[in-house]
């Protein structure tokens, strides 16, 4: 199994994840964890720990002071999908849109960001002409929270919370962000870009951390 300790990503166990792990790219930058291993499994080298909606959140209710102490060592966790159980701190539970046109789905930048440079609104709605699938609801941000995207410039959708811990959190109501890295449009640049601004994210939690 690849140690990279940047990332650290939960098996879900699915057929969507099993694809993951065979995949030559995320086998080179990602290390992959049965999820129902976290309790047992050393935590301390990694940098980011990464969650997306298809794991056990009861397991993750369970676990809730694990994930924190995580976090307030100054770490990262990014989490991808729904919320229904109160493990992450300063989540809320996911709230899904009411949709009465297709537009309803449309993404708005609510600040620019290095996550999302040069990608434009219309590929992060639209997957092969159909809208919905980048999100389809939203969480309530925690105060103090760094909104970046908005469903049709009203719900956030996904935001950067760096006063409930420690450490940093990122939250997206919806589609892995990581999952992007194929395609052939803007919403491409996305995976590097995420893992660029980790990278620099955590540089910037040490410091803030040591100061």
């Amino acid at each position: 199994m690849n140690k990279n300790t940047d990332f650290l990503m939960l098996h879900a166990n699915s057929s969507f994840a099993e694809q993951r792990v065979n995949h030559l790219y995320f086998q080179e930058h990602f290390t992959f964890i049965d999820m129902y291993e976290l309790s047992h499994y050393d935590l301390e080298p990694y940098k980011c720990l990464v969650i997306n909606g298809l794991v056990d959140q009861e397991l993750l209710n369970k676990e809730q002071d694990l994930i924190r102490g995580f976090l307030d060592q100054g770490k990262m966790l990014m989490f991808f999908g729904h919320l229904f159980r109160p493990w992450l701190p300063g989540g809320s539970m996911f709230i899904p849109k009411t949709i009465r046109s297709h537009t309803d789905y449309k993404v708005t930048f609510h600040q620019p960001h290095p996550i999302f440079e040069g990608v434009t609104s219309d590929d992060l709605t639209f997957n092969k002409g159909v809208s919905g699938f980048f999100s389809r609801g939203h969480h309530p941000v925690p105060e103090h929270a760094e909104v970046l995207l908005t469903l049709a410039g009203v719900e956030p959708i996904t935001y950067i919370d760096r006063s409930s811990t420690k450490g940093t959190i990122l939250v997206h109501s919806g589609a892995d962000f990581f999952s992007y890295r194929d395609r052939k449009d803007t919403a491409g640049r996305v995976t590097s870009q995420l893992m660029q601004w980790t990278q620099d994210e955590y540089r910037s939690i040490q410091e803030r951390n040591a100061g």
